[in-house]
């Protein structure tokens, strides 16, 4: 973008802008706002409160709502070890999940049934 585009175009911004605050400006409802906020800072330098204090009077949180109580986190039951045996060879296998490799090979070769018949309580 050249030079004079990019002027053009922060030109054309700034009058928009320039009549949103006149707009703004004419509004009575902003000027009444504007008017209670130099009142209440006024009134609040000659009390000495700040404007937290302010906020605490006018609207004042329940006890609860000051120091939330900690949530009981629900946590999982651990899930059961699981013993396989294959009955040939007697090679024992101990998992959580099913994602054991030679639990899986075993699946393939014999079964999933088979295999969970293979299954120790």
């Amino acid at each position: 973008m050249s030079k004079l585009a990019e002027f053009r175009r922060a030109e054309r911004e700034l009058k928009k802008q320039m009549a949103l605050l006149e707009q703004l400006q004419a509004d009575t409802s902003l000027q009444r706002e504007m008017e209670f906020e130099e009142k209440l800072k006024a009134l609040m330098a000659d009390c000495g409160v700040d404007l937290a204090k302010v906020v605490a009077i006018l609207d004042p949180q329940p006890p609860e709502l000051e120091s939330p109580t900690p949530v009981a986190v629900k946590t999982r039951r651990p899930r059961q070890v699981k013993v396989y045996v294959q009955p040939v060879t007697g090679k024992r296998i101990e998992t959580k999940g099913a994602n054991h490799a030679l639990l899986k090979a075993w699946k393939t070769e014999f079964g999933a049934d088979v295999v969970e018949g293979w299954r120790q309580e």
